[in-house]
């Protein structure tokens, strides 16, 4: 981190600024699950200046980054030569990208003219976009309450388990699930309901999931986090967990939606892959990835998971 200066942007005030960060360094810091050491939580915010010239003209731009985070919130009204100058020092960068860290003159102008003490607030124009709003998908059928029931209902495995990859081999071919590299012509069948409260229904297994889900997080602080939920009473329930490899690949489609998932549109897209109550034999954690349409093993720590919780309406 570099050194503490103050910037308003409409309302809000920033009192830092990370002078080392770069448009070149901010997959490795917020994107690659290896690579976060210096982010802290998914909550942390980075500021830093940019300049931007996928336009007709350049532009310094203020940028405000995290995990799963990018917003341009402002852009700086700096001197034009300035600009220009600090893109034509890129030499033959500029022909494989048009986002540049600043230069040591921008700097300079910027502490000396817009942040702290030399603040002039008319070269600061706030970027506002509008907020994104998910789209959920068709409407489905309102759950009425009652338990599944009937001869189309299945009940899959829902302890923890350890399973060789023979094991989750098996698996999907037992109950016809899809897996892109496994099983791509496998269709488990749901009959999803809407239960309110962000959780949906499946009549087909018994089973209520959330909607949306929980963060990126180990292991470790998926299940606190697990513990604070049916504490707190979770959409009116005391019992969620994490549901078997099962039960999560029983979520699987085998065409992708609109957002680009093997999963049905009702279900949010932030969650892109998420933690299972399965270790693997000889070692690792099971996952199941909506994005890849898959099951898959990796450590429970690097990179990580999602959660997508569930439970039993059977019983």
């Amino acid at each position: 981190m570099g050194m503490f200066h103050r910037i308003k942007v409409g309302d809000l005030m920033i009192d830092s600024i990370d002078w080392e960060m770069t448009p070149e360094w901010t997959f490795g810091t917020f994107e690659s699950w290896g690579g976060r050491e210096r982010i802290r939580n998914n909550n942390e915010r980075i500021y830093y200046f940019y300049i931007d010239n996928w336009g007709d003209e350049p532009k310094l731009l203020l940028m405000e980054r995290g995990v799963k985070h990018a917003r341009i919130i402002a852009e700086i009204e700096a001197p034009s030569e300035l600009v220009k100058r600090c893109v034509d020092d890129q030499g033959e960068s500029a022909f494989y990208d048009q986002t540049f860290a600043i230069d040591d003159d921008i700097r300079t102008w910027l502490i000396q003219h817009v942040l702290d003490s030399g603040a002039n607030n008319n070269l600061v124009r706030p970027i506002s976009e509008p907020p994104v709003v998910e789209d959920m998908g068709r409407s489905l059928p309102i759950w009425d309450g009652r338990p599944a029931a009937g001869e189309d209902f299945v009940e899959l495995p829902a302890n923890p388990a350890v399973l060789t990859d023979e094991e989750v081999a098996a698996l999907i071919g037992r109950w016809n699930f899809f897996d892109a590299e496994a099983n791509p012509g496998g269709r488990f069948v749901n009959h999803l309901h809407d239960a309110g409260n962000r959780t949906i229904v499946d009549q087909r297994t018994g089973l209520m999931w959330q909607s949306g889900g929980l963060d990126i997080a180990s292991l470790r602080a998926i299940n606190k986090q697990i513990v604070a939920l049916n504490q707190a009473g979770f959409a009116g329930f005391h019992d969620w967990r994490l549901p078997s490899l099962a039960e999560a690949m029983s979520l699987l489609e085998p065409v992708q939606n609109d957002k680009d998932l093997y999963l049905d549109s009702n279900f949010s897209n932030q969650q892109p892959f998420i933690f299972v109550s399965g270790q693997r034999n000889p070692g690792g954690y099971w996952f199941v990835d909506f994005k890849q349409g898959r099951a898959f093993w990796s450590s429970g720590t690097i990179p990580g998971g999602f959660g997508r919780l569930c439970r039993s309406v059977t019983t």
